[in-house]
């Protein structure tokens, strides 16, 4: 596994996703992922209840990562979600997220997920990425962004 590229295929991402709850907002980038990952979007969608219920994934500054191990998946694999309104994560700065980095991994690997997990929250923490991913007009240019971020200084 290489770069956040490699993570998220352009099917996984949605670039304006109107939501009212986390709830909704969990359930449809589950199973946008699950669709795209060709596995079965309730077990997706139940793993990742599962984990958010065992504590909130908000990383702060309007980032969550929520994430799960998902029967049928064979490597990681990501979505990625831009929300409006922001929904409450339960960041520790109190803050709600409006960019969600959604992760599936295989249950018996969970070096790959950590990894994943590593490198997503890598991206995320660098404020001019979350500046840029809020500023992109459409799938397209979210992509593209993701993909240069990959060779940006400090990826």
């Amino acid at each position: 596994m290489s770069g956040l590229s490699d993570l998220i295929a352009p099917e996984a991402i949605l670039p304006r996703l109107l939501v009212t709850s986390r709830r909704q907002a969990l359930q449809i980038v589950a199973e946008t992922l699950a669709k795209s990952a060709g596995v079965d979007p309730r077990a997706a969608f139940d793993a990742v209840l599962i984990r958010e219920r065992l504590s909130g994934t908000g990383m702060g500054e309007g980032v969550a990562i929520p994430h799960g191990p998902v029967p049928g998946v064979t490597r990681p694999v990501g979505a990625f979600a831009r929300l409006e309104p922001a929904q409450d994560f339960e960041a520790l700065d109190g803050r709600p997220a409006d960019l969600v980095f959604m992760l599936f991994a295989p249950p018996d690997r969970g070096a790959d997920h950590l990894k994943a997990l590593a490198r997503v929250s890598r991206f995320l923490r660098r404020a001019d990425m979350r500046e840029k991913l809020r500023a992109s007009r459409g799938a397209d240019d979210l992509a593209a962004l993701i993909a240069s971020a990959e060779r940006a200084p400090g990826a």
